[in-house]
């Protein structure tokens, strides 16, 4: 079972969850990370940040998206994954993504939510603005750390 949606509303964490809990009698474990958007930028010296804006091209995030999911179930025996990436202006404490994998057993479902996330993060065509004090705004760059996790996946 794939899932992915793109969407500028709230997900539900444990109706996400209960959806893969509900794959059948394989299933032996269900890991999930959910992002949250917080009050702060730590590597630009912890400004407030006040909103975020996320823009993504239509079809394309979709695609790159699935794609991810694809190399997941390429690479661990899965049962499903559910991916929902919320897009739109967020405040500090909303959710941005949810990443749920369920499997038969706990080390495939921990390694392939940690993959899909760090793929999502870097490879997925999403941009992200910032507003912070002052009535200022900057775009997100990616940081490095985050790209170089890419290479541990290859």
């Amino acid at each position: 079972m794939k899932y992915l949606a793109i969407q500028t509303v709230a997900f539900d964490v444990g109706e996400e969850t209960t959806q893969l809990q509900a794959l059948g009698p394989e299933l032996g474990a269900v890991a999930s990370f959910v992002g949250q958007m917080r009050n702060s930028n730590t590597d630009e010296g912890r400004e407030a940040v006040i909103a975020m804006t996320l823009e993504h091209y239509p079809g394309m995030a979709e695609k790159a998206i699935g794609k991810i999911i694809d190399k997941a179930f390429e690479r661990w025996p899965l049962l499903g994954v559910r991916v929902i990436h919320r897009v739109g202006r967020l405040l500090p404490g909303d959710p941005i993504v949810y990443v749920g994998v369920a499997s038969s057993h706990r080390t495939e479902a921990f390694q392939a939510c940690e993959f899909i996330m760090d793929f999502l993060k870097t490879a997925a065509p999403f941009w992200k603005k910032e507003e912070l004090a002052g009535k200022r705004e900057r775009w997100v760059e990616a940081r490095e750390s985050d790209t170089s996790k890419l290479g541990e996946w290859k």
